[in-house]
């Protein structure tokens, strides 16, 4: 307020005081901001619910939005993009192991373990064959099979 006093006719003055001037605070860099997918729901219900005429208007000045937005918006929520925004938990995705893969795991270890054993036989018979060579022992004739 300013001061208050009487002029010499008995009128009554007031001085106005200087309005100190307020600082404005600029930003370094101004930022964008980013809309979750429950805000932008919400709005697009809202503005689904505005039926009279300059509601809707009031709603996107209320949210400080642009009308090309609120139809980007729902373009996207058509297309399905906003339920994708929802969070979904990071890394890979659990698989369900398939009981036939643990089974072919199991067979092919066996197989392996039978075509060593296998193998092992055949040398066997080889070193078999050897010695008895080498002590001149007749072995019988095998039989084919065919």
């Amino acid at each position: 307020m300013g001061r208050l006093w009487l002029d010499a006719e008995g009128g009554a003055v007031m001085e106005a005081l200087p309005i100190p001037a307020q600082e404005t605070e600029v930003l370094a860099k101004a930022r964008r901001r980013k809309f979750t997918a429950k805000d932008k729901l919400r709005v697009l219900q809202l503005a689904d619910a505005c039926t009279q005429p300059g509601e809707l208007g009031a709603l996107l000045r209320k949210e400080a939005l642009y009308s090309s937005v609120l139809s980007a918006w729902r373009k996207a929520r058509a297309r399905g993009e906003l339920d994708a925004l929802s969070p979904k938990k990071r890394g890979p995705q659990p698989t369900v192991p398939d009981p036939r893969d643990k089974k072919i795991v199991e067979l092919e270890r066996a197989l392996a373990k039978a075509e060593a054993r296998a193998k092992r036989a055949e040398a066997l018979v080889d070193v078999q064959k050897k010695i008895s060579t080498l002590l001149g022992i007749q072995l019988p004739e095998r039989e084919e099979e065919p």
